[in-house]
């Protein structure tokens, strides 16, 4: 359902496995398009594996949108986008593994949701600096949030 009103979505990214930096460029060209008009991007940053054991390293951002869309269609469309970039399972029996894309929402304005497959915002988010750093990045009053 969209609004006529913009709303600010900030998203995670990251990638481990192929062209890392080519696929989170193309991510945020498909966020642009289908999500909503981006308009900040943190710079990439290389981190180790976060909850599981891989020798391919992550590259990963975060991007802030401007999207008339529901927080339910972000999910919906982010999750298309990852599969059209390659992504093929979250886990593998609750573990989490190597992925060409991962899309993650972090904040939607300032809209808490706590629903089975969806919660905003992220959970987690504080705990991974691998996010937090970036989000800093584009959203310096986060620490406020």
């Amino acid at each position: 359902m969209q609004t006529d009103k913009l709303h600010t979505v900030y998203l995670s990214l990251g990638s481990n496995i192929g062209n890392r930096r080519r696929l989170i460029k193309d991510t945020i060209g498909l966020i642009d398009k289908r999500v909503g008009k981006v308009i900040r991007q943190s710079t990439l940053i290389e981190t180790e594996p976060w909850g599981f054991t891989s020798p391919n390293r992550f590259l990963n951002a975060c991007v802030a949108c401007k999207t008339r869309l529901s927080p339910h269609e972000i999910l919906v469309t982010t999750q298309e986008i990852e599969k059209k970039m390659g992504r093929r399972k979250k886990s593998n029996n609750g573990e989490y593994q190597d992925r060409t894309i991962d899309i993650d929402i972090l904040l939607y304005d300032d809209v808490t949701i706590r629903e089975s497959g969806l919660t905003i915002p992220h959970p987690r988010m504080k705990e991974r600096e691998f996010v937090m750093k970036p989000l800093r990045e584009i959203y310096p009053d986060i620490e406020s949030f």
